[in-house]
């Protein structure tokens, strides 16, 4: 299982199911997405493919996973970080996503209650403090 994180996070590294990840987020960063690959084979250049949440073929990706995918978002916003999780794109694996000061949000299933669901939803974001790193892990 991979994972893919669009810039500044950017990256693609494989975790084995329950293994977590810490995002130590860069200064000046604004925000950050990060969902979990499946099935994923690369050769050494970095170029192959992923069964779900494909990234352009690409092992470290610049541009988002192909739907379906979890995905885990955050928001830096100075005193306060925002952070979610969302099946609105679909839902490939189960994920967990907290911050350094928060609540973890849990999704094992495509109508979990801790997500996005669909767009207009706007309940599903919880705060924690500013500046914060995040962990994530897949399969829970």
């Amino acid at each position: 299982m991979g994972r893919g994180a669009s810039p500044p996070v950017g990256g693609g590294t494989q975790l084995n199911p329950g293994q977590a990840w810490t995002i130590n987020v860069p200064a000046g960063t604004s925000s950050g997405r990060v969902w979990g690959r499946t099935g994923c084979s690369f050769d050494g250049s970095g170029r192959g493919s992923c069964q779900s949440a494909d990234c352009g073929g690409a092992l470290s990706c610049t541009l988002s996973g192909q739907p379906p995918l979890t995905l885990a978002e955050f928001t830096i916003g100075g005193s306060q970080d925002f952070y979610d999780l969302s099946v609105i794109d679909g839902y490939n694996l189960a994920m967990s996503f907290s911050c350094s000061s928060g609540v973890t949000v849990t999704c094992r299933d495509s109508r979990c209650p801790d997500a996005y669901l669909f767009p207009e939803d706007n309940t599903k974001t919880h705060a924690c403090g500013g500046n914060s790193n995040y962990q994530v892990v897949f399969c829970p």
